[in-house]
């Protein structure tokens, strides 16, 4: 398999850590965002990922999956083990809601090419751009306090599970921005529990082919 990635990326971090955890072979192939021009809008890589965006996960008989959550749902379906999310229905709900807040209602507003947009159409500078960021994550990381176990090892379980891959990479994103993350201790002490596993060390951002030399 191969994946196309791009160091920084949270959603690509999340397909990493979530291939990691199966155990599954791949190869990155690095897709730089940072780039002028952005190599997500090269037309070779348009025909995998239309949206131009990462990840992109091809299959070796040359599918193309896109969007991370779409991407960890077709690995879970297809390597059932470990299961990344529960078999209980109520539990497994619980685990979506924490991905999807992550996901869904924090991610996208701080995704790069929001914040550029944020930029071009208002003048805002790179801290009005960061302060926007860390506004959203706050909102988030209230209600995602709120939804977590208190009392398990990771997010709702003794394992990991989609929930707690996606709030790893969130986090980081967090302290990417500067933001303060004494607010919600529970949540901290889930990111580090997480990425004590090589399965999340190995997948962090600093660790990929394509991050920049200390």
């Amino acid at each position: 398999m191969r994946l196309y990635s791009y160091w920084r990326s949270t959603a690509a971090y999340r397909v990493r850590v979530a291939l990691n955890l199966k155990g599954v072979d791949y190869e990155i192939a690095s897709v730089d965002l940072a780039k002028d021009g952005g190599e997500q809008h090269a037309p070779d890589y348009a025909v995998l990922n239309p949206a131009h965006l990462v990840p992109t996960l091809v299959l070796d008989d040359g599918t193309a999956l896109t969007q991370s959550l779409a991407v960890i749902d077709w690995l879970d379906a297809a390597r059932p083990e470990p299961p990344l999310l529960p078999v209980d229905p109520l539990l497994r709900a619980r685990v979506l809601s924490a991905a999807h807040l992550v996901a869904m209602d924090i991610h996208p507003v701080n995704n790069l090419r929001v914040v550029q947009e944020l930029g071009r159409r208002f003048d805002a500078t790179g801290e009005d751009r960061a302060d926007w960021m860390r506004h959203w994550m706050r909102i988030g990381f209230d209600a995602l306090d709120h939804m977590v176990d208190p009392a398990t090892p990771f997010a709702f379980s003794d394992a990991p599970t989609l929930a707690d891959i996606c709030i790893v990479a969130q986090l980081y994103n967090a302290r990417r921005w500067g933001l303060d993350l004494a607010p919600w201790p529970r949540l901290a002490i889930i990111d580090a529990a997480a990425r004590a596993l090589p399965a999340f060390a190995d997948a962090a951002p600093e660790m990929q082919p394509d991050a920049p030399s200390p």
